[in-house]
Formats: C-alpha cells, sequence, structure tokens
C-alpha cells in the first residue's frame, strides 16, 4: 500500500534539562539535539524506518536545516518528490526546552507567515493520506480527488483548519486537549462518565472514526459500539517531544497491514510510549526490531 503525508516539517533543536528553568536566568546547558520535526512529517519518517511506501509532502527553505531534513527522508527511503522548497523562506525551526525530571517540553516553533504548500501533481494513487492540519488548501484538495483512499488527520490543536479538516477524513485521531476543546467537556478519570461525553460529542461532530490520545493513559477508542481505553506502557519519560507524532506513524502502519483498531492502538501506544525514553522527536523512533521486543504481535 502507498501512503501520503501531507503537513508540517520542522528542524527541531531541543536542549535537555535536569528542571525548568527559572524565568530571567541565565543556563548553561552540555547537551542539544536537533533533528527533523512535524507531525505528518516524523509519521512519515516512521514509515520509511519501518519499510512502507510513504510519500512526504509539505515545504521547507533553501538552507542548512533544510538539506539536513531532506538527508534523513533520503536515510529511510522516504519520497520527497512533493517536497518543496522555498528559495524566499527558512525552514520552519522549533526551539525545545525537554524536562528530563518529568518528561514535558515546551516549544516554540516558527513558521514564516508566508510559507504554503502549492498544489501537488502526484503520479501515483495513494491508498491511505495523513494529514496534520498544517497545509489545509493542499489536504483538502487531495482527499476530495482520491476519495477512496483512507484520510486520516493527526489534529493536535483545535484550530479553525484542523476542525474543518476533520469533517472530511476517515479517522480522527486526536489529542487530549483537541477532544476537550472541540466537546468543551473536560476529561477527568475518576469520572468515566467524561470519557464517554467527549467521545460521543466528537463523534456527533465529525463523520469518521475517532481515536483520543490520553498519553500516558493511552488512547480512548471504539469497537462494536462499546467505548474502551487502550493502555499505555508504564514507562519513565525523559521527553515527550513527538511521541503524538509518532503514535500517528504507527496508527498509519496499522492500517497499511489492515489490523483492527484495538491491534492498531496497541501498536500505536507502545510506540508513542517507548519515544519518550528518549531525547529527541525523530531520534525516539524505535526500529521494527526493537518493537518486536516488546510488542510481540508486531509484523
Amino acid at each position: 500500500m502507498k501512503v501520503l503525508c501531507i503537513g508540517n516539517v520542522a528542524y527541531d533543536i531541543t536542549i535537555p534539562v535536569e528542571e525548568y528553568p527559572k524565568e530571567n536566568t541565565k543556563n548553561r546547558v552540555n547537551k542539544r539535539i536537533e533533528c527533523g520535526g512535524g507531525p505528518a512529517s516524523n509519521a512519515a519518517y516512521l514509515l520509511g524506518k519501518w519499510d512502507v511506501d510513504v510519500s512526504f509532502a509539505g515545504v521547507l527553505g533553501d538552507d542548512e536545516f533544510g538539506k539536513r531534513i531532506i538527508e534523513e527522508f533520503n536515510s529511510v527511503n522516504v519520497n520527497i518528490d512533493y517536497l518543496q522548497v522555498d528559495q524566499n523562506s527558512k525552514t520552519t525551526a522549533s526551539f525545545i526546552v525537554a524536562n528530563k525530571a518529568n518528561g514535558s517540553r515546551t516549544v516554540l516553533s516558527y513558521r514564516e507567515p508566508t510559507m504554503e504548500l502549492n498544489e501537488i501533481a502526484l503520479d501515483f494513487k495513494p491508498d491511505i493520506i495523513l494529514i496534520d492540519g498544517q497545509e489545509e488548501i493542499a489536504s483538502r484538495t487531495i482527499i476530495e480527488k482520491y476519495d477512496q483512499a483512507i484520510s486520516v488527520i493527526d489534529a493536535g490543536r483545535a484550530t479553525e483548519r484542523v476542525i474543518n479538516l476533520s469533517k472530511i477524513v476517515d479517522y480522527v485521531v486526536c489529542s487530549k486537549r483537541f477532544a476537550e476543546e472541540v466537546s468543551n467537556c473536560k476529561i477527568d478519570y475518576n469520572e468515566p462518565q467524561t470519557l464517554i461525553d467527549v467521545y460521543r460529542t466528537l463523534k456527533r461532530e465529525f463523520k469518521g472514526e475517532v481515536v483520543i490520545t490520553l498519553e500516558e493513559k493511552g488512547s480512548l477508542y471504539a469497537k462494536d459500539g462499546i467505548i474502551k481505553i487502550m493502555p499505555s506502557l508504564r514507562v519513565k519519560p525523559i521527553d515527550s517531544t513527538g511521541a503524538g507524532d509518532i503514535f500517528h506513524g504507527a496508527f498509519i502502519y496499522g492500517l497499511v497491514k489492515k489490523w483492527d483498531i484495538e491491534k492498531i492502538c496497541k501498536l500505536s501506544n507502545v510506540a508513542g510510549a517507548l519515544s519518550v525514553t528518549r531525547l529527541g522527536g525523530r531520534r525516539s523512533v524505535f526500529s521494527k526490531e526493537e518493537i518486536k521486543q516488546v510488542y510481540h504481535e508486531f509484523e
């Protein structure tokens, strides 16, 4: 099966710290991690690393960061024929403070306001399309043109364009934050009814299947009309950067393999949870061999 990922591509510079720095202080650090980033971009990288026939469409600048990202894609055989270079813009950059004490991360991103993916002319028919909402026009055009393909959105933030795109896809795989903002309901794990209310509200809002990532709690999904939680692995987190992106990449892998939703969510939870044990978003994509050691049903 052929996969097309469309969306944001960035260059991440991660600074790991033992505790979050205090405001208005100077801090000397002894390490930095640099690698490509971006939701659909990271998912494409995982799929390439896991030997899936995957193409990525996005836009970057004609600079050193862009060249490094291209090298990363080439290293895992991601097709970048549809990766566009904007000669007048700089590659989107993300500056990340990773708090190793609890695994949280604080991200500052800058993207040139004029940077936009132009129309894509594919020379193949995608079987699965993953979007992250960054390139609204290009994403909508491709989904409508290839309406027989399975379409999935990585819905991280409840912006207008992400909500609009979520209404036309087959799978809305969203963050807890997105789910709470769209449903206008706060999830309380001590009150299971809140989980049901959030899920049902999203199902009324969107035509596709809904999966909600719950961070260390796992993921919420439905099978045979029953709303369930797939628990996550218990790990010691040091950097949560890219965990959601990696979840989505693994989710697409499960669709490629035509697994049922429970097996897909289990694999996605494993891949996402393991990723937080390493520093750097893209650097925390585990190999298939490493995943097999934890998830023995992996193929």
